[in-house]
């Protein structure tokens, strides 16, 4: 349970570090979501951009298993990577995002 409670910190210092709360002209606000009960952990984009509504997923994590799964990365940023450079071991990041039979070509884990 040690490991899930770091990894949960892991996360959500991961998701800060990429946050802007700063809402600019655009309307365009950041917001993060942490369910630390059902452990799923989101960085979304709300608002609007002219007459169009703007809402994007741009990060999701969740915890299953005891492994950190992500789930979408909409960045430039090596999320499972970042992950790594603060503790979490390769085996225990799965790359939801990419289909099962590409997974253990990842170098990271696969449920």
């Amino acid at each position: 349970m040690e490991r899930v409670e770091h990894y949960r910190q892991s996360i959500c210092q991961l998701l800060t570090s990429h946050v802007t709360f700063e809402v600019g002209s655009s309307g365009i606000e950041s917001q993060l979501v942490f369910d630390q009960e059902h452990d799923h952990y989101q960085l979304l984009e709300v608002g609007w951009e002219g007459l169009k509504r703007v809402y994007n997923c741009i990060i999701h994590l969740d915890i299953k298993d005891g492994k950190i799964w992500i789930q979408r990365n909409m960045t430039d940023v090596d999320v499972a990577r970042e992950l790594v450079e603060i503790g979490v071991p390769k085996e225990d990041i799965i790359l939801g995002l990419h289909p099962p039979y590409k997974r253990p070509y990842t170098g990271y884990g696969v449920a």
